[in-house]
């Protein structure tokens, strides 16, 4: 390329492709507005019983009737999950700190914790509802043990990927061990940590579901969980996925927040930049 030719001044963004911010928003955003249409549309030509199927417009009348039900669901949803989101990030980062302390220690422990993420929740839920005679603590507990794992492996991976460079800088500079952890691998594991969050937000919330879907089957009147089964079992169909909408829409919201959270704490890091 010439310099003449270099020198040129190159036309400018225009449209969408100026905005790419707008462009992550109104695409997905126009194709759920589409396929909620296609979906109305299938439903009222071809008359498709609601106890079947219910049309988006009958799932957005059965939300506001029902929505002093179901919110209160939902407020009970969200205190499960926030609270084992909030114990799986305390948890899995001092466990994460003890790992990198030593080879020795994480060989010995990390298998433990890859026990917890791959038992079923499902198959261990009965058991800690019976031994924890408080519904609420049991279900946190469930939730819980599904967010761990990320929390943990994304933070080791975080503070084992130090740059070698600067781990040989601070050795030649005789930095402690409580310097280097703080001013070197923690910087570098923060945006594992943030990757953690994300996956682990939504897990919270699934273990939350599955937990009050155990205890529900129990008996024990719940969250969000537990109205859909009971509107499974009364052929509530509309209200059944009203309750999955919430559902959806919180681990959207969650996922979002942690989003959000990571670009504000990571501006100053290139994978946050674009």
């Amino acid at each position: 390329m010439s310099a003449s030719t270099a020198a040129l001044p190159q036309p400018a963004a225009t449209g969408l492709a100026a905005n790419p911010a707008l462009v992550r928003i109104a695409a997905p955003t126009l194709l759920g507005v589409a396929l909620l249409a296609v979906w109305q549309l299938v439903c009222t030509t071809f008359a498709v019983p609601e106890y079947l199927v219910p049309s988006p417009l009958r799932i957005a009348q059965t939300l506001a009737e029902d929505w002093t039900l179901l919110s209160s669901a939902l407020m009970t949803t969200l205190k499960i999950t926030f609270l084992a989101f909030a114990l799986a990030v305390v948890l899995g980062v001092a466990a994460a700190f003890v790992f990198v302390q030593s080879r020795i220690v994480e060989i010995s422990l990390f298998p433990y914790a890859v026990i917890l993420q791959v038992t079923p929740i499902v198959a261990i839920a009965p058991l800690i509802i019976i031994w924890v005679k408080d519904p609420t603590p049991a279900m946190v507990i469930c939730a819980t043990i599904v967010a761990l794992f990320p929390i943990i492996s994304n933070t080791i991976l975080g503070l084992r990927s130090v740059n070698p460079g600067l781990m040989n800088l601070f050795r030649l500079n005789k930095a402690t061990r409580w310097q280097t952890l703080a001013r070197l691998r923690v910087p570098s594991a923060l945006p594992y940590f943030f990757g953690g969050l994300r996956i682990s937000s939504g897990l919270a919330l699934i273990g939350a579901v599955v937990a009050e879907f155990v205890a529900g089957t129990g008996g024990t009147a719940s969250g969000l969980a537990y109205q859909i089964l009971q509107s499974g079992f009364q052929l509530n169909i509309p209200r059944l996925f009203a309750a999955l909408f919430l559902i959806t829409l919180t681990g959207i919201v969650l996922f979002t927040a942690m989003a959000a959270l990571s670009k504000w704490a990571l501006r100053w890091h290139e994978s946050e930049m674009n």
